[in-house]
């Protein structure tokens, strides 16, 4: 049997690259699906045996044409890690409904989508794992990230369940992966460099996470050998939310 496919949205740039890097480490064939299509095809071609597919979540059929275009290319698809997301930093009694409508329809809707439009791939086949990226945000309330960006990781990890329980029988799992704050440009960015260092230390840790482990965390879950965790959530958030 050739090495399994996966693909990854939201796969070109940040935590999305550390996953398909990793991934790809582990000797899995990687699809990076990105709405940057020029990154994902550059991050493809410096890889090798992937492919980069420019890919609007949002885009219901554009999700179902990755999928038909992944099986045709690769030969098969296995895996489905649900990376792709937007942040705005609005204050929450600022959000307009547009803007809430549009970061909805990235992070939640999109992966409740592929979910969906994958999930029925890999029930036919009688395997599959999905991984989603769910956050810190959408467990304990934080709006630094924007309000809307804190609700629909908090639905993500509602979907996971849901999805878990509809395709357990079909020997597809459904996990999902909430980080705390990373080491990344994106939290860099929000707390501004010069605060980093009294930032993290309001972590119980010390430290800010490392985006490398968090790909750890998804190639694990995305593996053969997990098939009996699902509709969990692993938490890596250095201590900020415990449960």
């Amino acid at each position: 049997m050739s090495a399994h496919v996966a693909v990854v949205t939201g796969g070109a740039h940040g935590l999305g690259e550390f996953i398909v890097r990793r991934l790809h480490a582990e000797g899995f064939r990687v699809a990076v699906a990105d709405l940057d299509g020029a990154a994902a095809a550059a991050l493809a071609e410096e890889l090798g045996d992937t492919r980069g597919y420019a890919v609007d979540v949002t885009d219901r059929a554009a999700l179902e044409q990755l999928r038909s275009a992944v099986v045709a290319e690769f030969g098969g698809v296995h895996v489905l890690v649900n990376n792709a997301a937007r942040t705005q930093a609005t204050p929450l009694m600022e959000i307009t409904a547009d803007e809430l409508e549009t970061v909805m329809a990235v992070n939640f809707t999109g992966t409740f989508a592929a979910c969906q439009v994958f999930g029925t791939h890999f029930a036919g086949q009688g395997y599959g794992r999905i991984v989603n990226m769910a956050s810190l945000a959408g467990q304990n309330g934080g709006t630094a990230t924007g309000g809307h960006y804190a609700s629909s990781k908090g639905a993500i990890m509602a979907a996971t369940k849901v999805f878990a329980r509809e395709l357990a029988a079909h020997g597809v799992t459904v996990n999902a992966v909430s980080p705390g704050p990373q080491d990344s440009p994106m939290v860099r960015s929000i707390v501004g460099e010069d605060n980093v260092e009294d930032f993290a230390k309001n972590i119980p840790v010390g430290r800010l996470g490392d985006p490398a482990f968090i790909a750890r965390m998804v190639a694990l879950l995305a593996s053969p050998g997990a098939a009996s965790v699902t509709g969990a959530c692993w938490d890596a958030n250095g201590g900020l939310y415990l449960r």
